[in-house]
């Protein structure tokens, strides 16, 4: 197999980030000469301190992500950060603090690992951290002698999104993911958080959506992919996500001369060599061992059967020619376009008549295994691969098994519930009881998301994982509603799903400008829409019982009752308000 480079230039040492001063939200002497600064969130960064005029001191500083009784967490659990320094300060001048470099997420790579994304040397050292604690300071410690430089995408706009809703928990879960968003920007490329600050490609897809549905820069998505077609990481399902990833670009910019510049080389990342006469992919012991992922860490996996020809690897198989053959095609590669088409129409029948099980309804783990996992199922429903007939069962069986994965699976399982008409079982999940949920972050007092659902499952886990930031991109997409049906946005849907929810509203930020949703029910569900110039929006609301008649701007609407929705005949434009009212 001939290996198709890509001739892009490596990403700049220098990101395109910044560092933004942020005063502590409070100071409390917790011992005589012993101050707690709080800074409210987590943010990568360094100190400027600055000692009273004509004093001098010694001081030791205590920089954490976690408090126990207190007091920064000297011990904290995993890889949560915790760092110490000490400074010579001088009265009147500021002075930079940083804590000493870590030689992991510093490292120059090797043969197994890429090199970790750098930041600029001239910043000094960057760290995760919410807490400081600082002793030795002459005098009493105030806000004017304080501040956390912390780094951040230079593009951000913390304005370009927003979502609220009648759930005040699920607000909450939305702000702690767009703020992870930001806060997870400050290397200029995605990298997994501060542990290894590597990109993987899994990951970027994730923090791609999200970033997308909370802020409008579009390049760092571009520079994670072209850093990551230098730098691949081993799962086999990562090469995957790398066609998810310039899929998305093309669908929420529209820019067919970015992908046509690099689509010889994201050929090289189908399966293809691995499959078999009847398009099934194939893994061999190596790939078992070390390659197809399924889930992580693999406690995740419900339990799951790896084989040769297994299920999870076989359904990302499928959604890549899928995605390749539109990509194709919209790129005058009208052979590939074919041949990728015929390969998923061959592999899918082979798909079903292996995986599906007819006495069961339920797809099992892979080729002569009688184990059906969560997984197994989650990810062709979330592909579209299972058929009409067999969704809804598919999906309520899913709802009833709850979050039996990580927090990188629930982004496809969500997905996959939410498309599937048990919108309000996959609200009931983000915001659930237990230790399986973003409630449990938000009730941990984090305010990044976490690498895992709690230390028990992933005992290295961090506390800075964009992958673990799902709500950022679910909840635009499938509260609001709002998603692109065409490249750059040039037509889009929109089709709330309210769950239990009273209203919900929101900004939600695309090339063309921002689309404003706001939606509520009471005696009818009542939709006001404010579109770009140029969008034409396909309208889907939901029907009950009651619903018979759908108005536009007070006249009575043409629409079609298709499931639970109804769905308008006709395209809106501009500001438009629709109604679905009883008879």
């Amino acid at each position: 197999m001939v290996l198709v480079a890509l001739a892009i230039s490596a990403p700049a040492l220098a990101a395109p980030t910044h560092l933004v001063d942020e005063p502590p939200r409070h100071i409390e002497e917790v011992e005589p000469g012993v101050f707690l600064v709080d800074f409210g969130r987590v943010a990568f960064g360094n100190l400027r301190l600055t000692a009273p005029d004509g004093s001098r001191a010694r001081v030791r500083v205590h920089f954490g992500e976690a408090l126990r009784e207190e007091r920064v967490d000297r011990q904290p659990p995993g890889t949560v950060r915790y760092r110490d320094t000490g400074a010579t300060l001088e009265g009147g001048v500021p002075k930079v603090v940083a804590p000493g470099r870590d030689a992991r997420n510093t490292s120059d790579g090797d043969a197994d690992d890429p090199p970790a994304v750098l930041t600029p040397a001239q910043w000094d050292v960057l760290i995760p951290f919410r807490w400081v604690e600082i002793s030795g300071f002459p005098g009493r410690l105030q806000a004017q002698h304080i501040a956390r430089r912390a780094a951040y995408l230079r593009a951000w706009r913390d304005d370009a999104a927003t979502f609220t809703s009648s759930d005040e928990l699920l607000n909450r879960v939305w702000e702690l993911s767009r703020y992870s968003i930001k806060a997870t920007s400050f290397a200029g490329i995605y990298v997994d958080g501060d542990r290894e600050r590597i990109p993987y490609e899994g990951d970027a897809y994730l923090n791609q959506l999200s970033h997308y549905y909370t802020d409008n820069d579009r390049q760092m998505a571009r520079d994670t992919f072209d850093y990551l077609m230098r730098y691949p990481t081993w799962p086999t399902e990562w090469a995957s996500h790398m066609i998810f990833m310039a899929y998305a670009d093309w669908m929420h910019t529209g820019d067919r001369q970015w992908l046509a510049q690099r689509y010889d080389a994201l050929r090289q990342k189908l399966l293809l060599q691995r499959a078999r006469a009847d398009g099934l992919v194939t893994s061999d012991a190596g790939h078992i061992d070390k390659g197809d992922l399924v889930d992580w860490p693999p406690d995740e996996r419900d339990g799951y059967v790896l084989s040769p020809v297994n299920t999870v690897v076989n359904a990302f198989h499928l959604r890549t020619l899928e995605l390749m053959a539109r990509m194709a095609a919209a790129l005058g590669h009208a052979e590939d376009a074919a041949r990728f088409r015929a390969d998923y129409r061959r592999t899918l029948v082979a798909f079903q008549a292996a995986f599906y099980t007819p006495e069961t309804g339920l797809y099992r783990d892979g080729l002569d295994i009688d184990h059906s996992s969560l997984h197994a199922n989650l990810f062709p429903l979330a592909f579209g691969l299972v058929p009409p007939g067999q969704r809804a069962d598919i999906a309520a069986w899913l709802a009833q098994r709850g979050m039996r994965c990580s927090v990188y699976a629930a982004q496809y399982l969500l997905e996959g519930l939410f498309e599937n008409g048990a919108g309000a079982r996959a609200l009931e999940l983000i915001t659930a009881p237990g230790d399986r949920s973003w409630r449990h972050m938000l009730d941990s007092g984090a305010t990044i998301t976490w690498e895992a659902w709690d230390a028990r499952y992933k005992p290295n886990l961090d506390w800075n994982h964009a992958w673990g930031a799902a709500p950022a991109n679910l909840l635009p997409r499938y509260i609001l509603g709002a998603e692109p049906l065409a490249p750059g946005w040039e037509s889009v849907r929109i089709r709330p799903v309210p769950g239990n929810l009273a209203h919900a509203s929101g900004k939600v930020p695309t090339v063309r400008g921002p689309i404003r949703v706001d939606w509520q029910r009471g005696g009818t569900f009542q939709l006001a829409l404010r579109l770009p110039v140029g969008v034409r929006a396909v309208i889907e609301l939901p029907a009950d019982s009651a619903s018979a008649t759908v108005t536009v701007n007070g006249e009575t609407a043409n629409a079609r009752r298709v499931g639970d929705r109804w769905v308008l005949d006709a395209m809106v434009q501009g500001d438009v308000k629709v109604e679905v009212v009883g008879d």
